[in-house]
């Protein structure tokens, strides 16, 4: 199944809004880089299209074709000289290849953790080496992990279903309703979560229940400084 179908792509851009200021230090690194600038895992284009507004030419790769579908649409509203700058591509940031080399290589959002094992994390940062031009940077976002919110799962990232926010559906015009549930497996450093999204009528009424799965591979900090080296 891919991981993000139609439906879970229509509501991305609802409930997952980035990190605070995160737009603007990609656009930062980008204009310090230079074009041309390499993002994986684009999605719908979030960080991506400021980075080409900001006058910077960019290709974005993605695995997921409805996430990449978005992002055409958005794409297509732009300014000519804009749409210019854009390059989408469908693809795995294990296996791309694009024949060209880049300045600055960018993952934001945590979308590397979407590498489930440690092959698949060193595969895709020896591809993206091949991909730098010579003195070029790789930037990314990926967390810390603490295990004293995490071992036991009873504290404030515990297995308990919890509300994580609204939006109204962009197409019905009703309210959305966001829950969050998790568990860890911590010997494989896994986050399987589940976003479930409740559509209500105007009288407050479930009308229908989403399910969208998410895995990720949490990495630890000494791991990773191992992994790049």
């Amino acid at each position: 199944m891919e991981e993000y179908d139609r439906k879970d792509a229509a509501f991305y851009d609802y409930y997952a809004t980035g990190l605070e200021g995160d737009v603007e230090f990609y656009v930062a690194e980008a204009q310090k880089a230079g074009p041309p600038v390499l993002e994986l895992g684009c999605g719908t284009g979030r960080i991506l299209i400021p980075v080409a507004e900001a006058g910077i030419d960019i290709v974005g790769l993605d695995r997921s074709p409805s996430m990449l579908s978005i992002a055409r649409q958005k794409v297509s509203r732009l300014s000519v000289e804009t749409q210019r700058r854009i390059e989408l591509v469908e693809g795995d940031m294990r296996h791309f290849s694009l024949g060209r080399r880049f300045k600055l290589v960018m993952i934001p959002y945590r979308a590397f953790l979407h590498l489930l094992t440690p092959e698949d994390q060193r595969q895709a940062l020896t591809n993206i080496r091949e991909h730098l031009a010579d003195n070029g940077h790789l930037v990314f976002n990926v967390f810390d992990p603490r295990l004293d919110l995490i071992v036991g799962q009873q504290g404030p990232l515990g297995t308990a279903q919890k509300k994580d926010g609204e939006f109204v559906h962009p197409d019905t015009g009703h309210r959305i309703v966001i829950w969050d549930t998790r568990q860890y497996d911590v010997e494989r450093q896994m986050i399987e979560q589940d976003w479930i999204f409740e559509e209500l009528d105007e009288e407050g009424k479930m009308i229908s229940r989403r399910y969208s799965p998410l895995t990720l591979r949490y990495v630890y900090r000494y791991e990773m400084q191992y992994l790049l080296e």
